[in-house]
């Protein structure tokens, strides 16, 4: 039967090149490894595999799918390890996009999570086929563009939103730009609706072998150091980045944030409600330069966020808003409103 790859083999050539599935023991597992699986159970909402296009395919019960181990640590979804898995070889799709773990706590709110039967791992030449494999590990190339970083007070809090709006702002100014998700669990959907938003190139953590950004600091450290040079490398004028879920979460983004702290030029919070920003705000000590999501969703809100912090609050998805926002671009990232077409800011 032929699989589905999902997005987490976008990286590689499996669709292409043929290969082997066999059974290893679980002490030659390890995380990023590409894994084939049955799926197993009463379809339901969350069986769905997204594919490397981003496009989403529902999967029946007896279908196979091939997707990397990994693990999650979602405060309002699930909480997944690969590492957890028992005798019974049951698996979890912990996000569609191919992300494989033993689920071990999730929201009473999300639909049951698809339920997958491990198979066996990828090999070719009788070893097994990972997702480092396909990322170069080149010298490291400084970032020189102006960054404009969104961190959130958990997931779900507005971040990807607030980056379309902003991406499209600065590509309407005629610049080249870059989209990036530096952490959090797979989902190609993320940076490809950057994209949509007029990004001119666009990149995730999957591009250098993470399944996601819940792993040991000196393995996210290196592989953010060849994310960053990607997009130094590619052209662009400015950065848009987001760090997935929020930086106090186990995905590395305290850390995506430190390394980044001399480059940021604008520092936008995407908040679930106006009191979080606090809690934010006295973890880093750190004074974002704009707030939006949620704590900004109304007139009522806005003024409690400036009332609690003093800190300007922005509802993105109003037009009113885009005047403002255009008059933030310019003072902290150096731009000018009649920017010509290959501009590059200071």
């Amino acid at each position: 039967m032929h699989p589905f790859f999902s997005s987490v083999t976008r990286i590689a050539d499996l669709n292409e090149r043929s290969f082997d599935c066999s059974r290893l023991p679980k002490e030659d597992w390890a995380t990023g490894d590409y894994v084939q699986c049955e799926v197993i159970g009463k379809p339901g909402p969350l069986y769905q595999v997204e594919q490397p296009s981003g496009r989403m395919c529902q999967v029946f019960d007896g279908d196979l799918v091939i997707g990397a181990l990994g693990k999650r640590a979602a405060t309002l979804e699930g909480v997944g390890d690969w590492e957890r898995v028992e005798d019974d070889l049951t698996l979890h799709a912990l996000t569609p996009a191919g992300l494989i773990g033993k689920a071990t706590s999730v929201s009473p709110l999300l639909p049951e999570l698809m339920r997958l039967r491990y198979q066996g791992h990828v090999l070719r030449k009788n070893h097994k086929v990972t997702m480092g494999q396909f990322c170069d590990r080149g010298r490291p190339v400084p970032l020189s563009v102006p960054l404009v970083l969104l961190i959130g007070t958990s997931m779900s809090a507005g971040k990807t939103t607030s980056g379309r709006a902003i991406v499209h702002q600065l590509k309407g100014r005629g610049l080249k730009v870059a989209a990036a998700k530096l952490t959090g669990a797979a989902r190609y959907r993320d940076v490809l609706s950057l994209g949509d938003a007029g990004a001119d190139y666009i990149f995730d953590f999957v591009d250098v072998g993470l399944p996601s950004t819940v792993c040991p600091q000196e393995e996210f450290e290196e592989a953010l150091t060849q994310l960053l040079s990607r997009i130094a490398s590619c052209g662009a004028d400015v950065l848009v980045a987001e760090a997935g879920a929020s930086p106090l979460e186990p995905y590395n983004g305290s850390v995506a944030m430190a390394v980044l702290q001399d480059s940021i030029s604008m520092l936008v919070l995407c908040a679930s409600d106006p009191y979080a920003v606090l809690g934010v705000q006295h973890a880093f000590g750190q004074k974002p330069d704009l707030i939006c999501g949620p704590a900004a969703n109304t007139d009522a809100a806005i003024d409690l966020v400036n009332k609690l912090t003093g800190v300007q609050a922005l509802n993105l998805l109003r037009r009113d808003a885009r005047t403002e926002l255009n008059r933030l671009l310019d003072e902290k990232l150096g731009l000018s409103r009649e920017l010509e077409p290959g501009f590059r800011p200071s």
